[in-house]
């Protein structure tokens, strides 16, 4: 809890010193969606090992990669600041899957060339719904797709 107050307080105050580049408000509601998604697997027991993980030879990006025993998680993060539209985890199109199917071949491809195995793993999906109020709404999917 500390921490999130903290990065939280210096986000504010990096905006009061005009020392962030301005950002689309999309990009920041799904930053902070993404911070919010961390902190809850973290209360969840899972471990965190990688944001916004990315390869130089693919497009996209996976947003976390956390352990959840002995489970590698791939978790898509998706943020609303409304329910007028599609449920947040309904976002997660075929295209979607085949892009976060390749990062994660390629990660685990890397991490079976370190341990000599490859891992268990799934696919998750957390919606995130900010509220006006402060208080947001997370839900963890977990095994919400399979491999493309």
């Amino acid at each position: 809890m500390l921490l999130r107050s903290t990065l939280r307080a210096l986000d504010e105050l990096a905006t009061k010193l005009r020392r962030t580049p301005e950002r689309a408000p999309h990009l920041v509601s799904g930053a902070r969606g993404e911070d919010e998604a961390y902190f809850h697997l973290r209360k969840l027991g899972f471990t965190v090992i990688a944001r916004d993980y990315r390869s130089p030879r693919r497009r996209g990006d996976i947003d976390l990669i956390a352990w959840e025993k002995e489970t590698l998680c791939f978790v898509e993060v998706k943020t609303r600041s409304s329910r007028a539209f599609m449920p947040a985890e309904a976002a997660i199109d075929d295209e979607k899957r085949g892009t976060l199917s390749a990062l994660a071949r390629e990660f685990l491809r890397n991490l079976a060339h370190a341990q000599g195995k490859p891992p268990q793993f799934r696919f998750d999906v957390i919606s995130v719904y900010l509220e006006s109020n402060g208080s947001n709404e997370i839900t963890l999917f977990r095994d919400a797709f399979h491999m493309s």
